[in-house]
């Protein structure tokens, strides 16, 4: 269907209940030779461009179709609802400015945020996490207090290995919000946690401590910290090593093997490949 639409007693259980279940849908009710309906009616069109697939406009002509008019209770003319799920959620009568107009769409059009949050949903539950992380990184950055975003967030932190960052978002989830879904991430940092713990790297963290020059000791961890999701440790230990030695053994490769497997929009992954940058220029 067009972004603008007469509506009709044929299409009118179309536009006003099936369009409205996936789009807002901003109705018109108009009269021809009526001056407050012509001043309206390109404010109301200019603004529905702007909106592409989110918003239809629709337009009844009272004159033509009094029994929906009828139907909607309409008193004065021009008058504008919004429907959404087949039920007016907001309107006003007589002209209203552009800006007044927008305001009140912005109240019920859907966000950037919402977009981004529902595609970054989409990618965690195919367990693509480092897309996920992407998209909701932006999501947040758009709106950094809602606790949906913020707790998906989390959870793609923990599965792209900055377990710290997500222990400090977590913190920040109200009490209100913190449900199943705040206590599975919780659990998943436990777990992150104690794989950090394995005498594995135990046993690698005591031997540097003897010898702190050790270059393929701090290898040896850092690959042992990035498999337990440990990113930044791991990282921060693979610069010390090219720092004292850049052509040390395949320590270059793996640091940028490291870098490169971070998602987008990951502070760590801009930071680190500055900083290896500057060590090859």
């Amino acid at each position: 269907m067009q972004n603008s639409v007469d509506i009709t007693i044929e299409n009118f259980q179309q536009v006003i209940l099936q369009e409205s279940a996936t789009k807002l849908v901003m109705v018109e009710f108009w009269a021809q030779g009526y001056e407050p309906s012509e001043q309206l009616a390109p404010v109301l069109q200019a603004i529905a461009s702007k909106q592409g697939e989110n918003l239809l406009h629709a337009r009844v002509d009272c004159q033509a179709q009094p029994d929906i008019t009828a139907q909607f209770g309409v008193q004065n003319l021009p008058t504008v609802m919004l429907i959404k799920d087949g039920q007016p959620v907001d309107g006003f009568a007589g002209v209203e400015s552009e800006a007044n107009i927008q305001a009140m769409l912005d109240k019920h059009l859907p966000k950037p945020q919402d977009e981004l949050f529902a595609q970054a949903t989409a990618r965690a539950e195919q367990a693509n996490y480092q897309e996920a992380f992407t998209l909701v990184k932006q999501a947040f950055d758009l709106d950094p207090n809602r606790p949906d975003i913020k707790l998906l967030l989390a959870d793609c932190q923990v599965k792209v290995g900055q377990v710290n960052q997500a222990k400090e978002l977590l913190a920040t989830i109200g009490l209100v919000d913190q449900d199943g879904y705040y206590r599975s991430i919780l659990g998943k940092i436990e777990l992150a946690e104690q794989a950090a713990e394995s005498p594995e790297i135990i046993a690698l963290q005591q031997a540097l401590e003897s010898d702190p020059d050790n270059l393929d000791l701090k290898v040896k961890l850092a690959v042992q910290l990035r498999q337990a999701n440990q990113i930044e440790e791991a990282l921060g230990l693979m610069h010390s090593v090219l720092l004292k030695d850049l052509n040390f053994e395949d320590a270059k490769k793996l640091m940028l093997d490291m870098i490169n497997a971070l998602p987008d929009g990951e502070p760590l992954k801009s930071q680190y490949r500055r900083k290896v940058y500057s060590l090859l220029y």
